[in-house]
């Protein structure tokens, strides 16, 4: 009984480590504005520190974050499309990719996060037979990809172009006789561009109406505070 009285006097270096990712996890969390301001800045810090093989699953982990203030920090001034371009893709990357589409509902993924995945994409699948080798995706993460079409923009929407350039890119896999998964795959990313494009079917077609269901009360992003200048905060009144 008097052990629990007791306070802990030793601490492995592993619990205190598993601390820190549990405090760093609510940072993340964005549900308060002292969070949102510390996330604020921690991806402003791996914006500094630039994104190399050795820590990009770090910037992947960020883009789970729906707070597009953070999702700002993290690419600064870079082009959503461009921001994982100096990585070579491979399986860990693309499947994380793909998990974020799922785990968003559509028109819920910040545009930003959606370009810099769909740059992902772009190069993953430039060459859809090595693409497919590096990663296969599946038929349920072709319908992750495409229920974030937006019908109502058409194909000039700058995302909706890119979406349906990479499912042209897997459309063409169709007929290489490689396995039936990758023919399943091809066959069903033609099927969601051409119901985009014809104006007579809808994706719901060919997409569960579940994943394109709209989520009429998503929570509105927290926002950081304001910030002035210190020299203008201490002018004395006039």
């Amino acid at each position: 009984m008097k052990e629990l009285f007791e306070k802990k006097q030793d601490w492995t270096e592993a619990e205190i480590q598993q601390i820190e990712y549990s405090m760093l996890k609510g940072i993340l969390g964005c549900r308060s504005v002292e969070a949102v301001e510390a996330a604020i800045t921690y991806a402003s810090y791996l914006n500094f520190t630039g994104i190399t093989n050795g820590n990009y699953p770090v910037f992947l982990n960020i883009l789970t974050v729906r707070n597009h203030a953070v999702i700002d920090a993290l690419l600064g001034t870079r082009d959503p499309f461009l921001f994982m371009s100096s990585i070579q893709p491979n399986y860990f990357i693309v499947s994380t990719c793909f998990a974020i589409l799922t785990k968003y509902r559509k028109a819920e993924i910040y545009p930003k996060t959606l370009g810099i995945i769909l740059g992902v994409f772009q190069t993953t699948y430039n060459s859809p037979l090595d693409g497919y080798k590096i990663y296969p995706p599946s038929v349920a993460d072709i319908n992750a990809l495409g229920k974030h079409l937006n019908e109502e923009k058409g194909q000039d929407d700058l995302l909706n172009r890119s979406i349906l350039d990479i499912l042209d890119k897997l459309a063409s896999l169709e007929g290489q006789n490689v396995d039936e998964d990758m023919e399943d795959l091809a066959v069903h990313s033609h099927n969601i561009r051409n119901n985009f494009f014809d104006s007579k079917k809808r994706l719901v077609d060919v997409i569960p109406e579940v994943q394109l269901r709209l989520e009429p009360n998503l929570d509105k992003d927290v926002l950081p505070r304001d910030r002035k200048p210190l020299a203008e905060v201490e002018q004395p009144a006039q």
